[in-house]
């Protein structure tokens, strides 16, 4: 068995271990500093909006020796605007110029077959009026609200509310983040920018469930015991899913890189950058909410219902009494018995009280 295999072998039986959740208070503090730096960069920078949302001209032109920024100060001078120019793979550029109507892209085009030196013919121009961008930006927060809905019901009945209500922040936190770097970074927001970041709901929510589905099955009884409370169970949730979580990440996130710093960094594809960026940030911060943001949340959230505040009171006075007397309390150490234990006892229980 390989190193990582072993190692996900032990934090699976709670051998070993990281108290995510006795540390949440640190990512609660960093979460809120990221989510802060990504409201502040939206509403100071703002977002880069393609001409799919304001509208404009896109102009392809053949292949050329001409320089970006050659072609930048022709495309400025020939339309009155500014303009967005990329180098493409084949040796093309795509320039992008917003705020043009039909009559005028025609002369924006003849002046940039002569500056360039290629012909007219040989330039694909396409036009793009805001009004189809308000039907994209429209469509795309309907389908947010929708997916945002089903997917709280959804939680809510396999689950519990509290964990629909944790999955729904981890999603606006992992969403807040994305738009936040695209602010930073200065991307453009296209179609393919919301298409990245609705698929990225999906992602986010994986190891969410899977961990969630894990904390469900070993929470079952738990108020029947006097060994664990309900963050330390959550925590071994955490951690016997960890590597998991990691390597589905890491599986997902290699391709994606590939799409972002190969495909748009050296081919120069523009609609590849769009869509990587977002899927390549949106995964980091999926895996990241459903570890440090969304399973604390729930044992939090928990941690306050009667039954599970006395079962708290319950184990930390044993563990004192423990201690008092100079023992180990039960269930203080990774070593000791799983935690899926607590919902097998509660029931070999019931089963010998009614063979009774």
């Amino acid at each position: 068995m390989s190193k990582l295999g072993d190692l996900g072998a032990r934090l699976h039986r709670g051998e070993v271990g990281y108290d995510f959740i006795g540390n949440r208070k640190i990512w609660y503090g960093l979460s809120i500093l990221i989510t802060i730096t990504a409201i502040l960069a939206l509403s100071v920078r703002g977002l880069n909006m393609g001409i799919e949302f304001q509208g404009g001209a896109v102009f392809t032109t053949p292949k050329t020796d001409v320089s970006v920024s050659q072609a930048t100060e022709y495309a400025k001078d020939a339309s009155g605007h500014e303009a967005l120019v990329q180098k493409l793979g084949n040796g093309s550029l795509r320039i992008q110029v917003g705020g043009l109507d039909t009559d005028k892209s025609d002369q924006v085009r003849g002046e940039l077959a002569k500056d360039l030196n290629v012909p007219q013919t040989k330039i694909a121009a396409e036009i793009v009026g805001p009004s189809w961008g308000d039907q994209i930006a429209t469509k795309a927060w309907t389908g947010l609200a929708v997916f945002m809905i089903l997917v709280v019901i959804y939680l809510a009945i396999a689950f519990e509310w509290r964990m629909a209500v944790a999955a729904l922040v981890a999603l606006i936190h992992d969403l807040t983040i994305t738009v936040g770097i695209y602010s930073l970074v200065g991307f453009e927001v296209t179609v393919g920018t919301v298409i990245g970041l609705l698929t990225i709901l999906g992602y986010s929510l994986y190891d969410t469930v899977v961990v969630f589905d894990s904390l469900k099955e070993q929470t079952k009884g738990i108020t029947k015991q006097t060994r664990w409370t309900y963050s330390d169970v959550a925590n071994r949730s955490i951690n016997g899913t960890l590597v998991r979580s990691i390597n589905t990440t890491v599986v997902a996130l290699l391709p994606v890189a590939g799409l972002l710093f190969i495909g748009g960094g050296v081919l120069g594809a523009g609609m590849l950058n769009d869509i990587s960026l977002s899927l390549f940030v949106g995964l980091a911060a999926g895996a990241y909410s459903s570890i440090f943001i969304a399973t604390p949340l729930v044992a939090d959230l928990k941690e306050r219902e009667p039954a599970i505040k006395a079962l708290k009171k319950r184990v930390l006075a044993k563990r004192a009494a423990a201690a008092a007397k100079g023992e180990a309390a039960e269930g203080e150490e990774f070593g000791d018995a799983e935690p899926a234990v607590v919902g097998q006892r509660a029931r070999r229980g019931r089963s010998s009280e009614r063979r009774g």
